[in-house]
């Protein structure tokens, strides 16, 4: 176990895809912890050397954060503020985009066109946590629309997006705060404001995860018959071509002033998740969690309480099922978290330490002691040739990188 980052400020990891591919490198950005959206550098550190250097660093009064690594190669894709912020156009859920880094240069990731009637391909809100697919070619997103919510807040949901190369889109409508993006991005999740209680309809969806590279996952809030919110796991088969990415269905790609945009034709939202009769219904909000698909693509998982009431980790296959309770923990998982790269591990925090569980048996080891200090619950990341993981602590007043190495010498 050893300390990387020693400045007197910040260091926030991404909850996944935080390596560069080659296992040296930890990307990150430098906002204060806690909802504060005010960093302007996204940066690496050498994870051998201590070595830090600058990725990018926002101007015009923008702010950035929340950075992912391609997988493959030295691509950093994150969120960029608006730049000359003003009253009418600040930072907001809805006024955010992605924006690649890329050999010293940045391309925005997400088009958006706020003028009806609107532009296919591109967004008319703001885009959050991007991801890589595992093959480098898509990026997923969560997403909030500006176009509604100056409608009625009320009808600003929280929906899940995925970008796909096959752009350039450049909006039609000629608002000062459009701005034309590298890839074609449609939503990919369908919401309502008024769910059907005890329907499969969800009211927001959000904490997506990959499943391969042509599937996604995500938590969707339905309503029980009583109308409780429930989370539910759901998941989309994505296209499989440009052309499926391109076709609109029912509803226009690009949305109109009353409706939000919609997926592209073929693309149906499954539930597999059916637990409104369990004593603690429902996936779990805290901890905060995005669910996780082991690499084979076979095992999704995520967090439920069992019966007893205590956070455990559960696996689901993508084609449905009953969930296996893979933890018996006596006290609550208190983290995000991640596969090992060979999908034979998973790692999170419990009792304040950085734990690993076995993907088949649930037997827990613990990689860390409980010192005082315990890690970050935001993220819980193994190196892609799986021999260390990277966490964060409140260290000395600030949130400092760490490093534990997966097997104990």
């Amino acid at each position: 176990m050893k300390q990387i980052t020693f400045a007197s400020r910040n260091h926030q990891l991404t909850n996944i895809n935080t390596w560069t591919p080659d296992s040296q490198w930890l990307a990150f950005d430098v906002r204060p912890s806690g909802a504060s959206f005010t960093g302007e550098t996204i940066e690496r550190v050498n994870v051998n050397t201590g070595e830090v250097e600058v990725i990018y660093r926002a101007c015009r009064g923008a702010h950035v954060g929340v950075v992912t690594v391609h997988p493959a190669e030295d691509k950093y894709v994150f969120i960029h503020g608006p730049e000359n912020p003003d009253a009418a156009w600040q930072y907001d859920f809805h006024h955010r985009q992605g924006v690649i880094a890329h050999n010293g240069a940045v391309e925005n990731l997400d088009a958006m066109d706020i003028t009806a009637p609107y532009t296919p391909g591109a967004l008319r809100g703001g885009s959050h946590v991007h991801v890589f697919s595992p093959n480098g070619q898509f990026v997923s997103f969560t997403y909030n629309d500006h176009v509604l919510r100056a409608r009625d807040p009320k009808l600003d949901l929280r929906n899940v997006g995925v970008a796909s190369p096959f752009g350039p889109v450049t909006p039609r409508g000629n608002h000062p705060r459009n701005y034309a993006g590298t890839f074609w991005s449609v939503l990919v999740s369908r919401t309502t404001p008024t769910p059907i209680p005890g329907s499969d309809e969800i009211n927001r969806a959000y904490e997506e995860g990959w499943v391969g590279n042509d599937r996604l996952a995500f938590i969707g809030d339905t309503l029980s018959a009583t109308g409780v919110k429930v989370p539910e796991l759901f998941i989309v088969d994505l296209p499989k071509d440009e052309q499926g990415w391109k076709r609109a269905g029912d509803a226009p790609l690009q949305g109109t002033p009353e409706t939000l945009p919609a997926p592209p034709a073929g693309i149906v939202q499954r539930r597999l998740t059916f637990t409104h009769q369990r004593a603690y219904p429902g996936l779990v909000n805290a901890p905060r969690h995005w669910v996780r698909s082991n690499p084979q693509a076979t095992q999704i998982a995520f967090l439920m309480r069992d019966d007893h009431g205590i956070v455990q980790l559960w696996l689901i296959s993508p084609q449905g099922g009953e969930p296996r309770q893979l933890t018996h923990n006596d006290s609550d998982i208190q983290s995000a978290f991640n596969w090992h790269p060979s999908g034979k591990m998973l790692g999170f925090v419990l009792k304040n330490r950085i734990a690993l569980c076995d993907a088949q048996s649930g037997e827990v080891t613990f990689l860390t002691s409980d010192r005082g200090n315990p890690p970050s619950v935001d993220a819980i990341i193994f190196s892609p040739d799986g021999k260390k993981i990277a966490w964060m602590a409140e260290t000395d007043g600030f949130r400092q990188l760490w490093l534990t190495e997966t097997e104990k010498r």
